[in-house]
């Protein structure tokens, strides 16, 4: 059995189309294009706005006339994660899935089912000629995963909806309600370069295998960054003898937690056995540490050409200090509700620059202002003590819950009505785009909701196949059972 084989059969054949549609956050070109055509080639009224953001409207079935419009919102690029040992480019190359048990997973890159499965969704809402429902809008934005751009650039005027389903939640059985609001922090450094002296040795060191995952969802499991093992035992091998920094890159995406970190070192010859057993003794100490946590950790050291030059000392050790100083992980849990975190930062990445720089990448989330603010300025100080240049980005809002909410009634009731049970109502860490489109749509009734995904935004991204049934028979329910227009 493939992909489009799967059931509801609708939604599972255009998530297979849209895997072979390359769709990079910043790169989602070819998938604008692919929706374009398909509201088009249906008949249906199609817009794209200067940002990118896909519109696309049906109107009501028979009986459905005078209901209110409703508003399906996904955002069509996708996180791109790959194992080291994969050759795949995300430009050119369609995702390959394939089927392990009740489970949809990608053949060693992320699936892409955050937010693939939210736009076949949608497509399939579009076009299933079985379905009543009222007028529905449905919007493709772009970008979500690396700025918020599309829905930091949506217009006032482009919804005429004051409903809006977000289908991008992870969790089956959950209505989300609420969520954290987030802000970027860079670190860039400039360094020069010394030569290495003669009789030096290159060395890579790498970790990998970590479980990596969600920034927001999976911050609270405790999991290890790469960077942060990598920046310490560098410290140690810096403090214990000679050694430059040669070359650095871990982490990717400044939503994911770092899975992957490498480095050179160039050190004199005779102190390889030694670095060997030191990094021996280290990955021992950390595996302990996360033995019930990341049992695939791997650390590898192998010999490398010795290049002609590396950092500077002085830029080296701050770029070491500043992986070993800045936080990373929890910070504080919502006094409020139960089990959700309230702050937290994520140190996603080091990058090596164009320009002799290197780039240090972290992002806080908090779903109070202040202390989003606070911890944004602490990890510029590091930064900035380290001896970087360092600034924040504008960041994005959080999303109030509205415990008064219609369609969130209308929800929980279609919930029970349809399992016997009742969902979970809940606020999540993650950051959604409702926050945004509250800003300009500040009359929005929302909540999001959407099939069980787990270790998004890691090679190991999969869907649980049975809960997008089960999520497209409760968003089509939710659908019939809108109020009339004036009913508010």
């Amino acid at each position: 059995m493939e992909t489009k084989d799967l059931k509801p059969a609708l939604v599972f054949g255009y998530f297979y189309e849209i895997c072979r549609v390359p769709r990079p956050s910043k790169h989602e070109q070819q998938m604008v294009a692919f929706l374009k055509h398909f509201g088009e080639s249906h008949g249906l009224h199609t817009e794209v706005d200067d940002a990118g953001n896909v519109l696309i409207r049906v109107g009501a079935t028979p009986g459905m006339e005078h209901r209110r419009t409703v508003i399906l919102q996904s955002h069509i690029d996708m996180v791109c994660e790959k194992n080291a040992d994969v050759t795949h480019d995300f430009m050119t190359d369609p995702i390959e899935t394939y089927i392990d048990g009740e489970w949809l997973r990608a053949r060693g890159t992320t699936l892409g089912a955050d937010n693939g499965i939210g736009v076949a969704t949608e497509l399939a809402v579009l076009t299933d000629p079985t379905l009543s429902h009222g007028p529905v809008e449905c919007l493709f934005t772009v970008d979500e995963e690396t700025g918020l751009t599309g829905a930091n650039a949506l217009q006032p005027g482009f919804l005429t909806g004051d409903i809006l389903l977000n289908l991008d939640s992870e969790e089956e059985g959950q209505i989300f309600i609420g969520c954290a609001g987030g802000v970027d922090t860079v670190g860039e450094f400039s360094y020069t370069t010394v030569p290495v002296p003669a009789g030096y040795l290159a060395l890579r060191l790498m970790v990998k295998g970590l479980k990596g995952g969600h920034s927001g969802g999976d911050i609270h499991l405790g999991r290890a960054n790469a960077n942060q093992l990598l920046g310490r035992f560098l410290q140690q091998t810096f403090e214990e003898g000679e050694a430059l920094l040669c070359a650095i890159d871990g982490g990717n995406l400044r939503n994911a937690i770092a899975r992957e970190a490498c480095a050179v070192v160039a050190v004199p010859a005779e102190r390889k056995h030694q670095l060997r057993i030191a990094l021996n003794q280290y990955a021992a100490a950390v595996g302990e540490q996360f033995a019930d946590i990341e049992p695939d950790m791997e650390w590898q050291m192998s010999t490398e050409e010795t290049p002609a030059r590396a950092i500077d000392p002085a830029t080296a050790a701050g770029v070491i200090r500043a992986l070993c100083t800045l936080p990373h992980g929890v910070r504080a849990m919502c006094a409020d509700i139960p089990d959700l975190v309230q702050t937290s930062t994520n140190l996603a990445s080091v990058k090596m620059k164009p320009g002799d720089r290197i780039r240090i990448e972290t992002s806080q989330r908090s779903s109070v202002n202040q202390e989003k603010a606070d911890l944004a300025r602490e990890v510029r100080r590091i930064l900035a003590d380290c001896g970087a240049c360092a600034h924040s980005g504008q960041g994005y809002p959080g999303w109030a819950p509205n415990p008064k909410s219609q369609i969130l009634d209308i929800a929980v009731s279609s919930y029970r009505r349809l399992f016997g049970t009742d969902p979970e109502v809940l606020a999540i860490h993650a950051g959604l785009e409702c926050g945004l489109f509250l800003d300009k749509y500040p009359h929005f009734d929302m909540i999001s909701f959407g099939p069980t995904l787990h270790e998004v935004h890691s090679p190991d991204e999969c869907m649980h196949i049975p809960s997008v049934q089960r999520f497209w028979d409760h968003l089509t329910d939710i659908l019939q059972h809108v109020p009339e227009a004036g009913n508010k």
